[in-house]
């Protein structure tokens, strides 16, 4: 009985197709990597509603919006908590003990997903503590501030930022990446602070700091707040003189930056921006209208 012999694919033919594989492969893989991305932009967007919202529910509720920082130095979003389904951790604080104390170790060492953008692969600072992505603007929410909608938005809520999306702290004091640290003073240097103090320390290695956003629980400088003395995503490093105030900028990885306004609404702010419209955008009662670039 005569064998019936099979065709199949010689050496060249396999290689031919496997090339074929990977060009498609090469081809796909910006378009996934592309959907990817705008699907974390869109979230990180949510949790900016979520939060914006979350302020005004805060407001009709007491008449005021929280605190930038209160005296145990507990941040804005540690107190809108309630508003954002988060109730069972607002419970668990004890806000009569400071931030650090051994009281509240067990909520502040919680990862809250509202306050962490997915576009950040960096998941904490600390792994005792649970981090934040988003810092509120410090001309609106400051050290027992009792900043009110509509009061204090003299320009317009929907003029004024009142949050804003940034890459976290890796942890490092290395000066490696102006994203990622910053350069720490004392509180003492605020009056002498600019937008370039930092640079030559950042530049000479010295008192770099990597710990931007450690915990949704601070409300100190670059931890719950930021200011808008640095545009989006500026070259120069940020500088916190003792968590107190300084300078700095919102961090990402894109050519914009993501924001809440004080109206709920959210949007996307170019890091082309120029400096007095941003610096506009940043203060509420300036009485300055938006630049053309807005």
């Amino acid at each position: 009985m005569r064998r019936q012999l099979r065709s199949a694919f010689t050496l060249f033919q396999l290689l031919i197709v496997l090339a074929i594989l990977l060009i498609l492969l090469a081809l796909l893989l910006p378009a996934i990597a592309k959907v990817r991305a705008a699907a974390a932009r869109s979230q990180s967007l949510n949790n900016l509603k979520q939060l914006g919202l979350a302020l005004h529910n805060y407001n009709d509720t007491y008449q005021l919006l929280p605190p930038g920082i209160d005296d145990k130095n507990f941040s804005a979003a540690s107190k809108l908590l309630p508003f954002i389904e988060q109730q069972n951790i607002f419970n668990l604080i004890n806000f009569k003990k400071s931030i650090d104390d051994e009281a509240n170790a067990g909520p502040r060492r919680l990862r809250i997903k509202t306050f962490l953008s997915p576009r950040d692969p960096l998941p904490s600072v600390k792994a005792e503590w649970g981090a934040t992505n988003y810092l509120f603007n410090d001309q609106v929410f400051f050290l027992n501030s009792k900043s009110k909608i509509p009061g204090t938005f003299q320009d317009g809520t929907s003029n004024t930022i009142v949050i804003g999306e940034t890459l976290k702290g890796d942890g490092k004091t290395k000066a490696t990446d102006v994203k990622r640290q910053y350069v720490l003073l004392k509180k003492e240097d605020l009056k002498a602070t600019g937008p370039k103090s930092g640079v030559k320390y950042f530049k000479d290695n010295k008192n770099i700091a990597g710990d931007r956003c450690a915990s949704w629980m601070d409300g100190r400088f670059l931890q719950g707040a930021f200011n808008g003395r640095l545009t989006p995503n500026d070259e120069r490093p940020d500088v916190s003189c003792g968590g107190i105030s300084g300078v700095s900028a919102l961090r990402g990885f894109e050519p914009f930056a993501l924001v809440a306004l004080g109206d709920g609404s959210v949007r996307t702010v170019a890091a082309t921006i120029s400096k007095t419209t941003w610096q506009y955008a940043v203060d509420p009662a300036d009485g300055m209208p938006l630049g053309a670039d807005w």
